[in-house]
């Protein structure tokens, strides 16, 4: 598991809370309920009118493995594909079948068997960019929708400060109260700037990243794959895998990615 996510929330509110200390102020006093249940009230309704209901509840559902962001290294996966290769150059291609049944990551699995089938190699890659392709439009899907909820939300805050202001403005005669309600007006503003920045943009930016890792590992899956099924040689094999991510994840143990041991990131 990433704690990049955890840590840098719980960091971001930890902060503010600092800040509230440090001036002296309550943090009772920002935690009003008809400020907090319009912001996130209205900040889900309009965020799930901006796009379909399936879409809204796949992106949620989705959430906890962003959350997790449990990727595979690209190294890995280029050991993992390279050490297949050496597997099949071995024993063929239908001993990859074998291989199939240890691995848990349901796209490679798929990729193996169909090789082992013997699928036409353009079918095989057409049928295997069009899955990964559909995995990174879920991915989008889910970050477009947090990305619009970080847009909405300083907005509806607005929108209930104003409603605040108006109801401070019928009182005026009552001196004694004017502060702190024109204090309770602005924290719905708080609110809605707070959530976006501190939560739902964060987020969105998280789902963009782990759909990128995502996309570029399946691209080096499918590109081994491919040159598996068509009898490359595993160094050679190597060599092009490892041209296709940055130096800097080059290193790793060979044996970090055995096909046996890789988990799913879905």
């Amino acid at each position: 598991m990433d704690p990049a996510l955890i840590l840098g929330i719980v960091l971001a509110f930890a902060s503010l809370i600092t800040m509230i200390t440090l001036e002296g102020a309550s943090i009772s006093a920002l935690i009003l309920p008809a400020p907090m249940i319009l912001v996130l009230g209205g900040t889900f309704g309009v965020g799930f009118a901006s796009t379909t209901m399936k879409d809204a509840l796949a992106a949620l559902k989705s959430l906890p493995r962003y959350v997790k962001g449990k990727t595979q290294a690209p190294r890995a996966a280029v050991d993992q594909v390279v050490e297949l290769a050496e597997i099949a150059r071995k024993n063929g291609l239908l001993a990859l079948e074998a291989e199939a049944a240890k691995i848990e990551d349901p796209f490679l699995k798929k990729a193996l068997q169909n090789i082992a089938d013997g699928v036409d190699a353009d079918d095989l890659r057409i049928m295997l960019e069009d899955e990964a392709g559909s995995m990174e439009r879920t991915g989008q899907n889910a970050s477009k929708f947090f990305n619009s909820l970080g847009g909405f939300a300083p907005t509806i805050g607005i929108i209930g400060t104003v409603v605040s202001l108006t109801h401070v403005l019928e009182n005026l005669d009552q001196p004694d109260t004017l502060g702190h309600s024109i204090a309770g007006a602005f924290v719905a503003t708080l609110w809605g700037v707070m959530t976006a920045n501190f939560l739902w943009l964060p987020i969105g930016g998280r789902i963009t990243k782990i759909t990128s890792l995502e996309s570029e590992r399946l691209t080096i899956l499918i590109e081994g794959i491919m040159a598996l099924q068509a009898g490359s040689q595993p160094r050679l094999l190597s060599e092009r895998l490892l041209a296709m991510i940055p130096a800097s994840e080059h290193a790793g143990a060979r044996n970090a990615a055995r096909p046996d041991k890789v988990k799913s990131v879905a």
